[in-house]
């Protein structure tokens, strides 16, 4: 077995165990409890669920998918979160591994750091989707305690991004004339002005942040004010400021755009088989993360050839 191979099952089991965590998260969060106590139990019977029946993906196919005491039938939800969490993690393994273990291509200490960074980002990023996604699917709630902590996660990780930045990387020159800059002393100083790489990689993602916000909350504002009545909720906005704070801009308008894409086929479908009306509620938050979670894997080279095609 390959290094590589070993280092994508390690991420997989790896992402098991978060999944494993967060099926805790997504029956507790929204109901306001606390994920650390008490330890899991079956919602059936309430008897504590034994360490060896708690083994993420394979205690549910070794019990048949029922509880131990009870029997009751254990949702297919647990073992499905656990295994797409594993197989994000393992695509985010996949991804970074080649450029990380190339021997052709040597990298210095910061873009060793930077890839890191990134590939740790995607991997808490789709850990809270996966879990947003269904939060939203089962309750039309998105707890805070995912989307507002995932906005400072994100952010916390892009100052450690621009710690570690190379010189005159990421810098941004706003002037091309000289400016003379003149102190108190009367000494004159002339250049450039430019944004540091810190200041660009910090403040952008930042611009990003609350553009996105207040692009929803705009949508939301003139929903309301034409049809009377409350459309997306606060949550979604959120969502997409989160979106926003792990990937920038555009990747999350890119995201917004299959949100919107993926919940028009599904009201269509609905409306076609007379299961929903036009006043029905959608969970958007749903759509929207799978478009995130879409956007991570594939945003940056989409935009590269929607750019491209428009040069």
């Amino acid at each position: 077995m390959t290094v590589a191979l070993w280092c994508e099952t390690a991420a997989f089991a790896l992402g098991l165990i978060f999944g494993s965590f967060l099926n805790v998260c997504i029956s507790r969060l929204p109901q306001r409890k606390s994920v650390v106590h008490p330890p899991s139990r079956c919602p059936e019977c309430s008897h504590a669920i034994r360490w060896h029946d708690n083994i993420p993906l394979f205690s549910w196919l070794l019990l048949r998918g029922r509880c131990r005491d009870c029997k009751q039938p254990i949702s297919w939800r647990y073992p499905a979160v656990e295994l797409i969490t594993g197989l994000w993690f393992a695509l985010i393994a996949l991804r970074f591994l080649p450029l990380l273990t190339a021997v052709s291509i040597p990298l210095s200490t910061e873009s060793y750091v930077n890839f890191w960074i990134t590939g740790l980002s995607l991997c808490v990023l789709g850990f809270l989707l996966i879990g947003l996604a269904v939060m939203d699917w089962q309750t039309m709630l998105l707890p805070d305690a995912l989307t507002l902590t995932g906005i400072a996660i994100a952010l916390f990780l892009i100052c450690i991004r621009a710690v570690f930045l190379a010189p005159n990387e990421d810098q941004v020159r706003l002037a091309h004339n000289h400016i003379q800059l003149t102190s108190p002393g009367g000494v004159v100083d002339s250049g450039n002005l430019f944004l540091t790489g810190p200041e660009t990689l910090i403040f952008g993602r930042i611009a990003a942040v609350c553009a996105a916000a207040l692009l929803l909350l705009l949508i939301r504002w003139l929903y309301k004010a034409l049809r009377h009545r409350e459309g997306m909720g606060l949550g979604d906005v959120k969502l997409l400021a989160m979106i926003a704070a792990f990937l920038g801009f555009w990747p999350a308008m890119l995201a917004f755009f299959f949100g919107v894409l993926f919940a028009a086929v599904y009201g269509a479908y609905l409306l076609a088989r007379g299961n929903a009306k036009g006043t029905s509620k959608l969970a958007f938050g749903s759509f929207l993360a799978i478009g995130g979670l879409l956007s991570a894997q594939f945003g940056n080279r989409l935009i590269d050839i929607y750019s491209a095609l428009l040069r």
